[in-house]
């Protein structure tokens, strides 16, 4: 089956800067409160402008939660969709099995934001950047190790999802991964 991609690339800026104090940088928020374009995270004294963040963002951060709502809800997965931890917002976060306070999974859209989620002791976290998911899971140590695949959806093929968030139609796109799905798990079924 061929798929066809997004036509447009989708180039988000990021500027970090140093030695921001808490003060400034809530200055800085409050300056930005009524720019959509422009995301800002706080960590440690280190401030991240994200520019620009516009519908092309949005569409592919919406598809990639739909699309991984669509393969828990085929697996019968119990999941909750989380939302922000303030100035280090995730694209989409998500408790799996139960409701709880720490989120197992947060997508974004840039590496650089994976320390943003350390403190908070989050599992395992997705970036889409550049047509590519990367996956990074918390060791032991409390340092965040890429991997090949989710360790709570081992059986996800990362590069089967870039497919379908490339489609330039979001619901088809979750339609036409909803079957894939179906006849793999029917598939799988029949061989057992």
């Amino acid at each position: 089956m061929s798929i066809p991609i997004l036509d447009y690339p989708i180039q988000e800026k990021l500027v970090t800067v140093a030695d921001v104090s808490w003060e400034e940088f809530k200055g800085i928020e409050v300056q930005q409160k009524d720019n959509p374009n422009v995301r800002l995270s706080y960590l440690s004294r280190i401030l991240e402008i994200m520019s620009p963040i516009g519908d092309k963002h949005e569409y592919v951060k919406t598809t990639l939660g739909y699309l991984l709502e669509a393969y828990m809800r085929e697996l019968g997965i119990r999941f909750y969709g989380r939302g922000g931890y303030g100035s280090g917002t995730p694209d989409e976060s998500y408790c799996i099995g139960s409701n709880k306070e720490t989120r197992d999974i947060v997508t974004s859209g840039t590496i650089n934001r994976k320390e943003l989620y350390k403190p908070k002791k989050v599992p395992e976290v997705w970036f889409w950047k550049s047509n590519q998911i990367k996956t990074f899971r918390l060791n032991p140590a409390d340092e965040y190790g890429e991997v090949h695949r989710s360790g709570f959806f081992p059986n996800l093929d990362p590069t089967l999802l870039l497919q379908y968030i490339g489609h330039p139609d979001q619901y088809d796109a979750v339609a036409l991964y909803r079957l894939s799905e179906k006849s793999v798990n029917s598939a799988v079924a029949l061989a057992c």
